[in-house]
């Protein structure tokens, strides 16, 4: 058996731990969505290219249409049902729940809705290389199903 390559690190790289009360808002936000970062590039757990973080969209509400840019995007819903919408109209859907997750290719004009006007929605968000957020003028969208 092959035994695995080790990796030799110079001895500045260590792992960093941001805690929960330490995540930060200042990162790019959209309307009706919240992100809070936990590792960024140039953060206090600083990576090379990668954002790392959580989203929240509160019960009811959705964000405005939006894009990431370069940044490709893979969500894990910690809990609540979201819906994300893209197309020229957003006719496209697909619809989550607690334990599924999800790819949003880069440059993806898409929004994102809370399904349910009671519990919040929770992502755990990575995107490479940064958390890039193009926000575009906001359109008429109805969710058409609720959960609740």
């Amino acid at each position: 058996m092959t035994e695995p390559a080790v990796s030799h690190r110079p001895p500045d790289e260590v792992v960093r731990v941001v805690r929960c009360e330490e995540l930060s808002s200042q990162t790019g936000q959209s309307h009706g969505v919240e992100r809070l970062t936990g590792v960024q590039p140039g953060g206090q757990a600083s990576s090379a290219a990668l954002w790392f973080g959580r989203v929240a969209n509160a019960p009811g509400t959705r964000s405005v249409p939006h894009h990431h840019g370069e940044a490709e995007t893979g969500g894990y819903v910690v809990s609540g049902h979201a819906r994300i919408s893209w197309g020229g109209e957003f006719q496209h859907h697909v619809d989550m729940e607690s334990g599924d997750f999800c790819y949003v290719p880069a440059h993806l004009v898409h929004i994102e809705a809370n399904l349910s006007d009671t519990e919040p929605l929770v992502f755990l968000t990575c995107r490479t290389p940064d958390n890039i957020v193009v926000n575009l003028p906001d359109v008429e969208y109805e969710r058409t199903e609720r959960c609740d």
